[in-house]
């Protein structure tokens, strides 16, 4: 096996630690998948466990999409595409854990920390629309979709990339966290998706 692709199957591996299950299996002994909307994200964290997990699981799964655009491809090369490639294996990892049986997250906060590696100018912008849209709507999910869309016309008006396939991988990227949301979309237009802020009963410990 070639070293680019150790590095790409370390970056997929790396995305695929699953933060949010491992923090309700040490601190609550409960499995997130089970509760809230059974998504292992740091959102479904903070409405099942808190603040206290949720922000700590939010930032290692950051990490998990930046380690393998600034740490690992670098190893190899330094071209921006083979980064991004790294980054795409993290997310890929995350939202498809092979720890947990290929059911993960959505792919938002790894992706936001490839983002960081590579294009952070575009990151603040999505960033930004996030927090508006968040705060106008309270949904997290509107204000992940509307995030996701936005970034690769971010990418393309601010970042410029030398490589036509970067912005295509980045319209991908953000085409399929769009598409993992296609069931908070349903909710959305039904009227049932949860408002941000709104935290479960938590569960009693077994």
């Amino acid at each position: 096996m070639s070293a680019a692709a150790l590095w790409l199957v370390a970056s997929y591996f790396v995305g695929a630690i699953p933060t949010s299950y491992l923090a309700g299996r040490v601190f609550r002994g409960i499995d997130l998948r089970e509760h809230g909307s059974k998504n292992l994200g740091a959102t479904n964290v903070y409405r099942t466990l808190g603040w206290k997990y949720a922000i700590p699981v939010g930032l290692v799964d950051i990490a998990k999409g930046a380690v393998p655009v600034l740490v690992f491809a670098p190893q190899v090369s330094t071209s921006q595409l083979f980064a991004l490639a790294c980054g795409v294996a993290a997310i890929v990892g995350h939202v498809y854990s092979v720890f947990v049986r290929f059911r993960g997250g959505k792919g938002v906060a790894t992706a936001a920390g490839v983002m960081l590696g590579l294009t952070p100018l575009a990151l603040i912008v999505a960033l930004v629309i996030w927090m508006v849209v968040l705060k106008l709507s309270g949904y997290v999910s509107l204000a992940s979709i509307a995030a996701a869309a936005s970034f690769p016309l971010a990418v393309y008006l601010l970042q410029r990339p030398d490589q036509p396939e970067i912005l295509w991988l980045d319209a991908l990227v953000a085409a399929a966290i769009i598409w993992l949301h296609r069931a908070n979309i349903r909710r959305l237009l039904n009227g049932t998706e949860s408002r941000f802020g709104r935290r479960a009963v938590p569960p009693a410990q077994p």
